[in-house]
């Protein structure tokens, strides 16, 4: 492509920028990264951003990482991988509707699990517990996007997609509330509670076909606020966060707005994700694998820590203490492997265990 054909190629996806909201996202008013690049020929900045995580190692062993079953028998369980999936669908969305940037919504989205380690958060509680300075996979997503990807060099991502995944989680109290700090763009915020319209809606029904709830057993407000099934649980908190969030679109008062629920649908929302706490999460069958999923992640991460030669090149820092290689190394790991290779170190919990 001719110097001459690449800048009309730039200029036409400024000006599709540039027709967005006024409140939303660009990569021409972007913080930029931390090592600047010439522009891609073809991509807008967001663009490059979500190319980049897509090609990554760590993206792709989503799809053998828990979601909430620990390697279940079921080949169409969600995997962290679908869940990742659905959390951009459901956030390309919104910002469609609302005239944002897509395609930050979209990278922020794949990248937002991408620090999971294996066996879901039973295996980040263990990894928490074994760091002296904690654990948490929204944070490790930054970190392996940024410095343990590329061999060591980092994806150099622009600052708007790392804070939106580095405040995607949220805390249990309230489905907006802030967890670990509200993102910067609008666009963050979608994706923040993208993350939890797709993980409630999906483990429902994941937890019917393991057989935990009926459909019926789920709230009753919560079912006429929201609906009766997925497709209409989904529209209906996909369409109530558009017009709840309308001023964004740059036809509200001209104020910065944030993206929200409206009161009922929020606490229906609330109730629901209560719900599957309660009955799902909680429950002491599924708690029962995940604790021996966390009992594998200290077992490998002690072994680690005591034979540091076997922690693989490329998913480490060779600088870094030992006990923060062996906890990289750990959370890079696929629920298989892990319990592949804690079996074969002799770790009892591992054997017997499908992987």
């Amino acid at each position: 492509m001719t110097g001459m054909h690449e800048a009309l190629v730039r200029a036409r996806l400024a000006a599709r920028e540039a027709a967005l909201s006024p409140f939303a996202a660009r990569g021409a008013t972007s913080k930029g990264r931390a090592r600047p690049e010439t522009a891609a020929p073809l991509s807008t900045e967001y663009q490059v951003d979500r190319d980049r995580i897509l090609r990554t190692k760590a993206f792709r062993r989503l799809k053998h990482k828990t979601q909430v079953f620990v390697a279940p028998e079921g080949d169409h369980y969600v995997t962290r991988l679908t869940h990742t999936l659905e959390v951009a669908q459901v956030a390309r969305a919104i910002t469609r509707a609302l005239n944002l940037n897509e395609d930050l919504a979209e990278a922020a989205a794949l990248g937002h699990d991408i620090g999971h380690g294996p066996f879901g958060h039973a295996g980040e509680e263990a990894l928490a517990e074994c760091l002296p300075e904690g654990f948490r996979h929204n944070y490790q997503s930054v970190r392996v996007l940024d410095r343990l990807e590329n061999a060591g060099e980092g994806l150099n991502l622009t600052f708007e997609v790392l804070d939106a995944i580095e405040k995607s989680s949220k805390a249990r109290a309230d489905i907006l509330a802030e967890g670990w700090g509200v993102p910067l763009t609008l666009e963050g915020q979608v994706v923040k509670i993208a993350d939890a319209i797709a993980y409630v809606n999906h483990d429902i029904l994941d937890a019917i076909r393991a057989g935990l709830i009926s459909e019926h057993d789920l709230p009753a407000s919560a079912r006429r606020e929201l609906g009766g099934s997925y497709e209409e649980r989904v529209d209906t908190l996909v369409g109530d966060i558009v017009h709840a969030s309308w001023a964004a679109t740059g036809d509200g008062d001209g104020e910065v707005p944030l993206i929200r629920f409206s009161p009922p649908v929020a606490s229906a929302a609330n109730e629901l994700r209560e719900f599957m706490f309660q009955r799902v999460y909680l429950f002491d069958g599924t708690r029962e694998e995940a604790e021996r999923g966390k009992r594998i992640a200290i077992f490998l991460f002690r072994h680690f820590v005591s034979h540091p030669d076997g922690i693989s090149p490329g998913f480490s820092l060779p600088g870094d203490p030992v006990e923060r290689r062996a906890a990289d190394f750990v959370s890079g790991m696929t629920d298989r492997y892990a319990i592949r290779l804690a079996r074969d170190l002799g770790c009892e919990d591992a054997v017997g265990w499908r992987a």
